[in-house]
């Protein structure tokens, strides 16, 4: 990983993923969590806030070294419990059926093999866990999509890696989770970046 993706960009993050109505929406996905919680994507903690007393102990997975910097104060600041794990979601370095839930936000779509990843996660989920996720996707009207389709080489280039386009809600289906609970919507901001997947998906029993 390179210095602009390993030190530029997740400073970009912590700023723009960071104003009152993301902060609105990381407090609603994390308020079920409880137990053991594995977060991919921990990036620089902006999720730590809203960890709600039912959770124990987050294990926390992300690449970019700089983020832990960026997320010492939150963590130190935590009443949960918060312990470094791993470096990617494809290779998660837990047990089988050995945490409670999943939690990413803005996560899915910069994931290189997003399959593998959501694979790992239900692998680590004991049964009846869940996937709590918020992230933004391919659009419902098919005229964005194809924007999205256009735009989304050039911004891989631009934000690490970064997908506009991808589905979430079949990448978490075809990772055979059932998802229980899910929410369309739009965010202010330009078209191709504004669709938002936020829902809850269980692994198999």
């Amino acid at each position: 990983m390179g210095f602009y993706e390993d030190q530029f960009l997740p400073r970009c993050v912590n700023v723009l993923l960071n104003n009152r109505q993301f902060r609105r929406m990381r407090a609603r996905v994390a308020g079920d969590l409880s137990g053991e919680v594995l977060e991919v994507g921990f990036g620089s903690g902006l999720n730590v806030p809203y960890y709600p007393t039912s959770v124990t102990r987050v294990l926390a997975v992300d690449p970019a070294t700089v983020g832990r910097k960026l997320a010492a104060k939150r963590v130190e600041e935590s009443p949960v419990p918060v312990e470094y794990v791993g470096l990617e979601g494809e290779a998660l370095p837990l047990e089988d059926a050995s945490v409670d839930h999943a939690l990413t936000t803005w996560t899915l779509c910069t994931i290189p093999d997003v399959h593998r990843a959501l694979l790992e996660m239900r692998r680590v989920l004991r049964p009846g866990g869940a996937l709590h996720f918020i992230e933004h996707g391919r659009a419902s009207d098919e005229n964005v999509a194809r924007r999205q389709d256009r735009f989304t080489p050039l911004q891989r280039r631009i934000a690490g890696g970064c997908h506009l386009n991808r589905p979430i809600d079949q990448l978490v289906s075809d990772a055979g989770f059932t998802t229980t609970r899910l929410d369309r919507y739009s965010v202010k901001g330009p078209k191709i970046m504004s669709s938002m997947y936020e829902g809850v998906a269980v692994a198999p029993s």
